[in-house]
């Protein structure tokens, strides 16, 4: 069913639903450039230019990032939050360093990021309030030996469930891998709202695309690639 024109977000654009999808699509998941996305779809018969794949990533990513966590977020609804593995990394804006806070479930998925100029206590603060505000509370908290991430724990009162083991991190630091490879392409980032803002797209498209390759056989790996390319086809339709 298509979407009414008043809630229809592609209502102001000339080009189909289906082809912003994948412009999207290509920008967020692959590690590409604007212009790389340009000659990619030159090839394919649709001519446009660099900078409508930016407004269209700007535009539609965080609706699409949002649907994207609605629906999962339903799916997940009465199943318990077992462990979160909570770790920070350095990202470099206009010379100055900042810092970007991602949550990571036990399965390896991206439940949160947030973007700080500090990594004391009060950002660690609000990075956990907002993760457990949208995803409850887990059983177990897995951080490195950071202690902002203890001063924050105690002061929620869950000082119990922390878990400062540098082995059981490696999944947090393993996960920052997509990120960084997008980093790089991107030439970094120039202000804190743009990380923010693209962190968050990124991590719902990664984890919408993510099949464990692997863990699983060739053709369950194919029917759940196809699976995840349909529901992407069916976003915000």
């Amino acid at each position: 069913m298509a979407p009414s024109p008043a809630r229809n977000p592609f209502r102001y654009f000339n080009s189909s639903p289906e082809v912003i999808r994948l412009v999207v699509m290509m920008y967020v998941k692959y590690p590409l450039s604007l212009r790389n996305v340009e000659d990619l779809l030159h090839e394919r018969g649709i001519d446009i230019c660099h900078e409508t794949v930016r407004r269209w990533w700007n535009r539609f990513g965080p609706l699409f990032a949002a649907e994207i966590r609605k629906q999962r977020a339903s799916r997940m609804r009465g199943f318990r939050q077992w462990r979160w593995h909570l770790d920070e990394i350095y990202v470099k804006i206009g010379g100055e360093m900042h810092y970007l806070w991602r949550a990571i479930d036990h399965e390896g998925e991206v439940l949160e990021s947030y973007a700080s100029r500090t990594r004391d206590k009060k950002a660690a603060l609000t990075f956990i309030r907002k993760a457990m505000k949208r995803y409850g509370k887990p059983e177990r908290v897995v951080t490195d030996g950071l202690r902002s991430y203890t001063a924050a724990m105690t002061e929620l009162g869950n000082a119990d469930k922390q878990d400062v083991d540098l082995w059981e991190d490696n999944r947090a630091e393993s996960s920052h891998l997509p990120f960084r490879r997008r980093e790089q392409v991107m030439q970094r980032f120039r202000q804190m709202k743009t990380l923010q803002k693209f962190s968050s797209v990124h991590a719902q498209v990664h984890n919408h695309f993510a099949q464990e390759r692997h863990l699983t056989d060739r053709q369950t790996y194919k029917e759940r690639r196809s699976a995840a390319l349909a529901e992407w086809r069916c976003v915000m339709a």
